[in-house]
């Protein structure tokens, strides 16, 4: 691998060793979402919603989602279909599915989104329902 490859990598380390978060964490109403890789086709993120909180109703057309919950309970609501998955339990989010995320319980619910797609970015979602009043940008 060539040196300048392999540079970023070792930044991340630097940044590791000095308590330093090579991750950027975004801030959202209901939680927060930190992305921890991405790469051609996936993107890896770790997602905190607070208690009582959910995101919108959406849906991507261009990606669908793996959600694995670490620690606590998801109220998972994917196309007409809800269910709840706790610690150590997973689910799949087809594209274009309309789904919503939701932590019922008391404790932060923590969990790791895989996304896999050819696009990517935070403008593909359409929302059909938003807590706190968020709308497309037209």
């Amino acid at each position: 691998m060539s040196p300048v490859k392999e540079a970023p990598a070792a930044i991340a380390s630097l940044a590791n060793l000095n308590g330093e978060s090579p991750h950027t964490t975004v801030e959202r109403p209901w939680g927060a979402f930190t992305t921890l890789e991405e790469g051609r086709g996936y993107k890896i993120k770790r997602i905190e919603v607070k208690p009582g909180h959910r995101l919108s109703l959406q849906m991507h057309h261009h990606r669908s989602e793996h959600w694995i919950v670490v620690s606590g309970t998801a109220k998972v609501t994917c196309g007409d279909k809800e269910t709840m998955i706790s610690t150590n339990q997973s689910t799949y989010v087809p594209k274009c599915t309309s789904h919503r995320l939701e932590n019922p319980g008391i404790i932060p619910l923590i969990l790791i989104e895989v996304q896999n797609g050819e696009y990517l970015g935070e403008d593909d979602i359409i929302r059909f329902q938003d807590d706190y009043a968020r709308h497309e940008k037209k």
